[in-house]
């Protein structure tokens, strides 16, 4: 059984092995203190992470969302809506929310489609190509700018950053790797990292109006909202989330749809029909499952399954078993892309915490498979996928494919 505290356990993709063993033998399972930090609790069963999601009064989120422990002056320093809870949390998502909602998602609809048919042409155009460079990063990264309301021109160095940022256990995206070196000068900054730094700078020139964003991105509705108002600190924390929660799941969702491609030939016939549009997104974001987990922390002592947490204990909720858990899912390693219902962990289903764009990433998905279906008779992998080296984001990070054309 893998350390799930290791972020070499994850190069290799999500050690689901590791999680099928733990959801049958030892579904509240205990990892021992590791690299300074406190040890923490796994629950791995469905039933039991939405449970948790569902009482937030037990299963706290206002000491941290990460396996890593923070001091009380780094909690707030770094905090971000997602690591508080109700009644503060529901002030801030309701000033949010309406940017999120499906029917304002929806109108993006057009432009999205536009989107999805220039990227997968451009990348058509190459008889090979890194399926991660030329079409999943693209999509979420120009839709980003969009929602922020940011200038295009900055889009490739925003999500450079955000990719050191949440990416900062893996070399490939950053060189403060945070297990590998001291990170202490940057403990005040999101991920304890550098790139926290510039992005910190970035929205300053927004708060200061030297920069100027979209009136209607949600960066300055933000600023204009009355209902929950921001601190700048506050503001500066948000930027750093929808820069890298904004780009990254959603990039690593429309990987594995490539992936998945690749391994099962199937799945090209399935789009084709035209019967899977309404569930096709939500199965491949519950086989992706890119947010692996989330911590809470205990509020009380709790007793299950022959196991006692204790108050004050972390408890890591992982996303990527519960969404595989046998006794809730048919077949659950397997895409089955008509799969319905699909009540997956992905989004955080299940409590106040649930992921403010889950409506828009699965627009991008659904509309970037769309545009394959229409234009591929089959995909083929080329190499080997890489995977992150993340215990907290993971997904394929590249992947060479062949595509052979109508």
């Amino acid at each position: 059984m893998k350390n799930l505290a290791d972020h070499d356990s994850f190069v290799d993709g999500i050690p689901h092995d590791t999680f099928t063993q733990m959801r049958r033998d030892a579904p509240v399972h205990w990892t021992d203190a590791f690299a300074g930090n406190k040890g923490f609790w796994s629950l791995t069963r469905y039933a039991d992470i939405m449970a948790a999601q569902k009482d937030p009064a037990t299963f706290s989120s206002a000491q941290g969302i990460r396996i890593e422990d923070q001091s009380h002056d780094e909690y707030m320093s770094r905090r971000t809506f997602q690591e508080t809870d109700p009644p503060e949390h529901s002030t801030t998502r309701r000033a949010v929310n309406p940017v999120f909602a499906k029917p304002v998602i929806a109108r993006f609809e057009p432009l999205i489609q536009d989107l999805a048919r220039d990227i997968v042409g451009q990348a058509l155009d190459h008889a090979e190509f890194d399926g991660i460079d030329l079409i999943a990063k693209r999509l979420p990264m120009l839709m980003l700018g969009r929602i922020l309301g940011v200038p295009e021109d900055d889009l490739d160095w925003l999500v450079e950053r955000g990719d050191a940022l949440i990416g900062n256990t893996d070399p490939d995206f950053t060189t403060t790797v945070i297990d590998k070196v001291d990170t202490d000068a940057y403990r005040m900054m999101p991920f304890r990292s550098p790139a926290g730094v510039e992005l910190y700078d970035y929205a300053d020139t927004i708060l200061d109006g030297t920069r100027q964003v979209d009136g209607d991105g949600i960066l300055a509705r933000v600023l204009r909202s009355e209902d929950g108002a921001m601190t700048a600190q506050d503001f500066k924390n948000f930027f750093c989330l929808l820069v890298a929660a904004g780009n990254d799941t959603t990039r690593y969702s429309i990987a594995m749809a490539l992936h998945l491609m690749t391994r099962q030939p199937d799945l090209l016939a399935q789009l084709q029909t035209g019967k899977v549009w309404d569930t096709c997104a939500d199965e491949i974001i519950r086989l992706a499952s890119p947010t692996l987990h989330f911590r809470r922390t205990a509020t009380r002592d709790i007793d299950l399954h022959g196991q006692t947490i204790r108050a004050g204990d972390k408890v890591l909720m992982w996303f990527a078993s519960g969404s595989r858990d046998e006794t809730v899912f048919d077949n659950p390693h397997s895409a089955q892309l008509d799969r319905s219902p699909n009540r997956h962990l992905a989004f955080g289903q299940g409590g106040p915490h649930v992921c403010l764009g889950m409506w828009l990433a699965k627009l991008e998905l659904r509309c970037i498979l769309q545009e394959l279906a229409g234009r591929i008779t089959r995909l083929d992998a080329v190499s080997e996928p890489t995977w992150t080296r993340s215990n907290f984001i993971c997904g394929v990070k590249s992947l060479t494919l062949r595509p052979t054309l109508k």
